[in-house]
């Protein structure tokens, strides 16, 4: 890292960021593969997996084939935007998103935002989920993020005890939504 003060500038800045991208891409190739078991980051082809898989989170259809298809190519090229997959037996049974956002504060260290963590119904109670976010939390490490956050709207104390034990509290800061729609 680096220090803030007279010989710090918005090039440093640039520098450092592209350094970590660069050690980021080159480690994200590589997936954990146990058996018939693998955690890795989602690819273009995955998308129609991960569009079935939404339906055990609170989809209830699955869009038209035009609009995301557009979008999620962007989405999986994006190095700040990771799509964390845990395939057993070729299947996807459980995911998150793991979202690298740039900062202007401590010391210009970036932050990751969890979203869309879910495992499919018949997948539950057998750790892919935490599989999943152990693998945000690297990506977080590797990319100097200083804190991961998170948001659910479930009020099950299941679900916020399996985040608990997962590392996340919610004491630290007060969620605020908006809905755009």
């Amino acid at each position: 890292t680096f220090e803030t003060g007279e010989d710090f500038n918005l090039e440093q800045a640039r520098n450092l960021r592209a350094i970590h991208a660069i050690i980021f891409l080159n480690k994200r190739k590589d997936s954990k593969i146990v058996g018939q078991k693998m955690i890795r980051e989602a690819g273009p082809h995955d998308l129609d997996e991960l569009l079935h898989l939404y339906l055990s989170l609170h989809e209830t259809a699955i869009p038209e084939k035009a609009q995301p298809y557009k979008k999620s190519a962007a989405m999986v090229e994006d190095p700040d935007h990771h799509i964390i997959v845990k395939v057993l037996d070729g299947k996807i049974v459980s995911s998150c998103i793991c979202a690298v956002i740039p900062n202007l504060t401590r010391g210009l260290r970036p932050y990751a935002l969890i979203e869309n963590v879910v495992t499919h119904h018949d997948f539950r109670g057998k750790s892919y989920a935490s599989e999943c976010l152990d693998f945000a939390k690297k990506i977080a490490t590797e990319t100097n993020c200083y804190k991961m956050m998170l948001l659910t709207g479930s009020q099950k104390e299941s679900t916020w005890n399996f985040y608990k034990r997962a590392g996340y509290n919610h004491h630290d800061k007060t969620a605020f939504n908006q809905w755009l729609d």
